[in-house]
């Protein structure tokens, strides 16, 4: 009788354990199935705050939980450390590269990475911030650089070394040009003696006319004045046409600087186009308004990956964590109702948006909340405690909320270490005589 029991129960697969994975799975833990997760990582982490890994505000696992301990209390899920190559949605068999799931409902959660518009090859110069290693690398950059100028003689070489250049301005690249420009200007200014590291430029370019395109023109503008009085250059209408090792080009302007960093744009995960699937330009998946494909109602695809029709936005359902969270939700209700022998038609995701918020700095923000615009020492409250409370465990609440609470009384950032075996890059180092010619004064 147990035998005949377990094979009743629906076998459902569950690709990626961000945002929008994670919640999927939660919503299933009283349904009559068997779950199995995979992801390529072990961890579920808090992209939001990947940038203030990147600044050496936070270390990685004060945003980042392990998958198992999430949610080892669910005893109907199980959890796999594995990398998917792609669907056969014919077999309905997830191809790993452990070998083959089966499944009977598939939720697809794998997200989104780098796009450089077809300039791939500017990937090794201008690294872009969406895992914990570009984060550490970055980190790792940035940090170096300093180092690297410490040593240098020869002066256009510093400044090179000294200049930050962020391409993109949405707001993962607002708040790394502001948290870069705090660390240069009021974090290691003593920590350093032949440099005077409040002189680095951080260049933030942008290809629309506004930052935060996404946010209304008046909050747009709030932010870049914000961004300007911190020291940070902006440019918009600055479209970049290529990087290469001495710097970027972005039309008539070339700016030397040793350090590229991109936030400009994203494309959907690879694993879409094994679906056999109408695709949308980034290459995300043209889903049904039940977020299932079209055709393979036993798919779900939501999060990054997931094109959902919304009147509200031109360009389909926004690839934020709130919206992942709560397609996650309905596509592991949808399957409940189901498996619970509720018939019917499935009812569509209706997406809500709770509000757009972006921060520049130390009590410098702006927030879109429904009607309210709010900006200044306020918007930062409201985005720092929104951040801390959408984080995934206690632990990690109190850790990054004693970080910030440190670093806004002493502007010290605790993770300024360089890993991965550094080795300065210097063309001339300065010779005893020449450190006193260019030590600065203070």
């Amino acid at each position: 009788m147990a035998r005949e029991i377990a094979d009743r129960r629906r076998r459902v697969v569950i690709v990626g354990g961000g945002f929008a994975g994670i919640h999927a799975a939660r919503t299933l833990r009283r349904a009559p199935v068997d779950i199995a997760l995979l992801d390529r990582n072990n961890y579920h982490l808090f992209q939001p705050l990947l940038y203030q890994v990147a600044a050496a505000v936070l270390s990685p696992a004060e945003i980042a939980e392990p998958i198992r301990r999430i949610l080892s209390r669910q005893r109907n899920c199980h959890v796999y450390l594995n990398a998917v190559e792609r669907v056969d949605p014919d077999r309905r068999v997830v191809v790993h590269e452990g070998g083959e799931a089966r499944y009977d409902y598939l939720i697809l959660a794998t997200g989104a990475t780098h796009s450089y518009f077809g300039n791939d090859g500017w990937a090794d110069r201008a690294p872009g911030l969406k895992t914990v290693d570009d984060a550490l690398e970055i980190r790792r950059r940035v940090l170096l650089a300093f180092e690297e100028a410490e040593q240098e003689a020869d002066l256009e070489v510093r400044r090179a070394k000294l200049t930050f250049v962020v391409v993109g301005a949405g707001p993962t690249g607002v708040e790394l040009a502001g948290a870069l420009k705090e660390i240069a200007a009021r974090t290691i200014p003593d920590d350093f003696r032949n440099i005077d590291t409040t002189t680095a430029r951080v260049i933030l370019l942008e290809g629309a006319e506004r930052v935060l395109p996404s946010m209304p023109p008046d909050l747009s503008e709030r932010a870049r004045r914000d961004l300007e009085r911190l020291g940070v250059e902006v440019r918009t209408g600055a479209m970049v046409t290529d990087v290469t090792d001495d710097g970027v080009v972005a039309g008539d302007d070339r700016l030397p600087a040793a350090n590229v960093l991109w936030a400009a744009g994203v494309q959907a995960s690879p694993l879409a186009v094994s679906l056999d699937a109408p695709l949308d330009r980034r290459g995300r998946v043209l889903v049904e308004p039940d977020l299932s494909v079209p055709g393979r109602p036993e798919i779900f695809v939501v999060g990054d990956l997931a094109h959902a029709a919304d009147a509200r936005y031109e360009d389909g359902v926004p690839g934020v964590a709130q919206a992942a969270i709560q397609m996650g939700k309905h596509a592991g209700r949808a399957i409940a109702r189901e498996v619970a022998g509720h018939g019917g038609e499935r009812p569509e995701f209706r997406y809500r948006d709770r509000g757009n918020m972006a921060t520049i700095g130390k009590n410098h923000a702006v927030a879109e909340l429904g009607p309210w615009k709010v900006g200044g020492w306020l918007a930062w409250l409201l985005w720092s405690v929104v951040h801390v409370a959408f984080l995934v465990s206690f632990r990690a609440r109190i850790a990054v909320l004693w970080n910030w609470v440190w670093n806004y009384l002493s502007y010290d950032k605790g993770a300024r270490l360089i890993t991965g075996s550094p080795r300065p890059r210097v063309r001339r180092t300065l010779t005893e005589d020449e450190v006193e010619s260019v030590a600065p004064r203070r």
